[in-house]
């Protein structure tokens, strides 16, 4: 759990030091149209550890802390002592895969900017449903197993992506998604079988 803290400390720290000093979040933005050269490419990172206000803020770390702890625990259990820097490499990777499709994207879109933890909040999430896909998650208050939410999740998030007609990181939420999945499949000592037993086994 102390990294989990300590990942939330340092984020809601930059974020809210960010708030009143623009020319912070301009050099530690997601804005592809700079990143054409490895210089820029912390960006891909840093853009993770500011939030556009405080509802921004306190949605993703609340997900964290929840979440966060969990994958943290998983981590511990299989890899021991290393758990925690793999719990660490995983989330900033994490952040950085989740934002490399948008990067791709718009690369010569001098309008486009992200911010924000939401696609490394996303892989801890679906880190977490992989291993415990009937466990329960409240939406609004609605209570349905994790298994339920993740398809939602992912079908809201794609039908909306396509849209295109907000200001929400709909791909980076999907890039998270898929690389908390795919994070989650790999460090399966039984390569697969927990989820798929489970899936079999509903819980309710």
């Amino acid at each position: 759990m102390l990294i989990t803290f300590l990942i939330i400390a340092v984020t809601a720290l930059v974020s809210i030091y960010a708030f009143n000093n623009s020319s912070l979040i301009q050099k530690l933005i997601l804005y592809p149209v700079v990143m054409k050269r490895p210089a820029e490419y912390y960006r891909l990172i840093t853009s993770g550890f500011i939030h556009a206000d405080w509802n921004h803020l306190i949605v993703n770390m609340f997900t964290l802390f929840f979440f966060g702890r969990i994958t943290e625990g998983i981590l511990g259990e299989i890899y021991g002592t290393a758990g925690a820097l793999i719990y660490v490499i995983f989330y900033l990777t994490a952040i950085a895969a989740a934002s490399a499709p948008s990067v791709a994207k718009h690369k010569n879109n001098g309008r486009y900017a992200a911010l924000g933890a939401s696609g490394g909040v996303s892989a801890i999430l679906f880190f977490v449903i992989y291993y415990m896909p009937w466990a329960q998650i409240r939406v609004y208050f609605i209570p349905m197993p994790a298994i339920v939410y993740a398809v939602l999740y992912t079908a809201y998030s794609y039908y909306m992506n396509k849209r295109g007609m907000d200001n929400i990181g709909h791909d980076a939420h999907l890039g998270g998604a898929f690389y908390g999945i795919i994070a989650a499949f790999l460090t399966d000592p039984t390569h697969g079988q927990v989820f798929f037993d489970q899936l079999m086994h509903p819980q309710f």
